[in-house]
This record gives structure tokens, C-alpha cells and sequence, in this order.
């Protein structure tokens, strides 16, 4: 890479938090990834990988765009952990972020798990970040940030999936800490921040019916583009298909941004109510197939 690339690349990737080293015996997983275009083709042009986060790189499907799989070799997530994922889209870029299966954080006995996202899109580049969602064992602790810059003329797509607990054991997240941030820049101007805050009594903010009112999961799709006003209105007709399988579903939007909630008991239910909203949206926004990677088949 040349050098103003690399300039680039470090004040892409600044690192804001500094907590010091892990725990002994505790995971410090990163992965940094630039990709970009070169005579007309999209390719990863830098890797960075450090356990037990990898990277899978399988080959697209027709009309799918460059893939990258992300991938926790450790089998879950405890109290201490740190990972990290940085992704840089350059200019005219285009693919695909996913996990390769749901994130499992498990019961802590005191220390959070700390989960650092940065995601940057130059000029005209699309990006697709979907992970397979995330599982939060009673007792986990989570601290997660997710920061989102994109330049003029770019395009993204974000989801994510909460489920409190392990609910086809019967499990229900009750006691815990869940601190999960969002921040979104366009053209250096903040235009979204989010942020879900629940600790200790979990499973009474879960009850309560001013709160979730009995939900066990939560999912968010973001679409960052100027377009995004356009597709509020058949974004809403697609999420009230699914309002008798118990699920309840919202959608607004702002200059630039489209937000859409899903809120259910049943988390099944709420996964397939997402998966026919991102289906959807990724033709409808991005001229995708509509339909899902082939590891997030539902």
C-alpha cells in the first residue's frame, strides 16, 4: 500500500478506547480489512487477523458481491475478552460483511466483554454488515461500540439481533450488563447515535411493559443513503406482514437514514420477520438478490 493509503488506513482504524491489556488467559481477537477496487475489480486489498477472529473469503454467489466471513474460532465470548473489527471500503468498492454463526457471550463472573466495530466507506463504496446476531447468556456482560463514517455517495446496510438468554433451553437473561453503542457519520456529520443501556435487573426491563413488554429479542436494520426516505413506506408493508406471527415491528427515518425495530418473545419468529426485511431491502436498496448469504439461511 502507498503511503497516503496508509495514512488513511490509521486514522480509519484510531483506536479511541484504551483499556489496557486483557486478563490472563482471555481472548484478544482482531481483524482489520481493506478492501478496494482495481481495473474494475473488487478485491481484499489488506488483511490484518489475530485469534481467534479469522476471516473467510468463500466464493460469491451469482450477483453477490466480494464476501467476507468473520469468524470467532473460540466458540463464545467471556468476561474480559476484547475483539476487535475494523473494515475499510475505498472508493467504489461493494461487499458483503457476515458472521459465520451467532456470538454466544457467556455468564461473567464480574469483567464486561468488550466488542469494538469500525466500519469506513470512501466515496461510492456499498457495504452489507450482517452478522448472525448475538446471544446473551444470564449474567453476560457486554460492552459494545459500533462506529459507522461513510463519504458522499456511499451506501450501507446494517442488522443486528439481540436474544436475551438462551431461550430454547428455557433460559431468560435476568441479571447482566448489556452497554451496546452506535454512532453514524455522513461526510464527517454525526446523523445517528444509539444506545442500549441495561444492567443488573435485566429481566424486569425485559417485563415490564413500558420496556420490552415480554420481548426476549431485538433486532435493528440501519440503511445509510440518500435514498432512504424513498423506501419507508414499502419497508412498512413488508414489516406488517409478520404482525400475526407475534412480533411487533417500526420503521422511521431521517435525512439520509432508514431505521427499522423488530421486538418478539419468540426469537425464531423475529429471525425470519428480519430475514424477510433485509431480503427485501438488500434487492430493493442495493439490486441484490432477495435473498439472504447462504450461511444466514432461515
Amino acid at each position: 500500500m502507498d503511503g497516503d493509503l496508509i495514512d488513511r488506513w490509521h486514522q480509519a482504524l484510531a483506536r479511541p478506547m484504551d483499556v489496557g491489556e486483557p486478563p490472563v488467559g482471555r481472548a484478544d481477537g482482531e481483524v482489520e480489512a481493506v478492501v478496494d477496487r482495481r481495473n474494475g475489480r473488487v478485491r481484499l486489498g489488506h488483511l490484518y487477523q489475530r485469534q481467534p477472529l479469522r476471516v473467510l473469503t468463500p466464493t460469491p454467489a451469482t450477483g453477490e458481491p466480494l464476501t467476507l466471513v468473520v469468524s470467532n474460532v473460540s466458540g463464545g465470548m467471556v468476561g474480559g475478552d476484547r475483539y476487535r473489527t475494523a473494515v475499510v471500503a475505498e472508493e467504489g468498492a461493494d461487499l458483503l460483511v457476515c458472521g459465520q454463526a451467532a456470538e454466544k457471550v457467556y455468564r461473567s463472573k464480574g469483567a464486561d466483554t468488550e466488542v469494538t466495530v469500525d466500519l469506513s466507506l470512501e466515496a461510492g463504496a456499498r457495504m452489507e454488515w450482517l452478522p448472525q446476531g448475538t446471544i446473551l447468556f444470564d449474567g453476560a456482560r457486554l460492552q459494545r461500540r459500533t462506529t459507522v463514517d461513510l463519504a458522499a455517495g456511499a451506501q450501507f446496510l446494517a442488522g443486528e439481533i439481540l436474544v436475551f438468554g438462551r431461550l430454547g433451553m428455557g433460559e431468560v437473561m435476568r441479571r447482566g450488563r448489556l452497554h451496546d453503542r452506535w454512532r453514524l457519520r455522513t461526510q464527517g456529520r454525526l446523523v445517528w447515535a444509539d444506545a442500549l443501556v441495561l444492567d443488573d435487573d435485566i429481566g424486569g426491563t425485559l417485563d415490564h411493559p413500558a420496556a420490552f413488554n415480554g420481548a426476549r429479542a431485538l433486532a435493528t436494520v440501519v440503511y445509510a443513503a440518500r435514498d432512504a426516505a424513498d423506501l419507508l413506506s414499502p419497508v412498512r408493508e413488508v414489516l406488517a406482514g409478520h404482525a400475526d406471527t407475534g412480533v411487533r415491528t417500526a420503521a422511521t427515518v431521517w435525512p439520509g437514514l432508514l431505521l427499522m425495530r423488530i421486538l418478539g418473545a419468540d426469537s425464531a419468529a423475529l429471525r425470519r420477520a428480519f430475514g424477510h426485511c433485509w431480503s427485501w431491502l438488500r434487492a430493493a436498496a442495493l439490486g441484490r438478490p432477495a435473498t439472504l448469504p447462504v450461511l444466514w439461511q432461515i
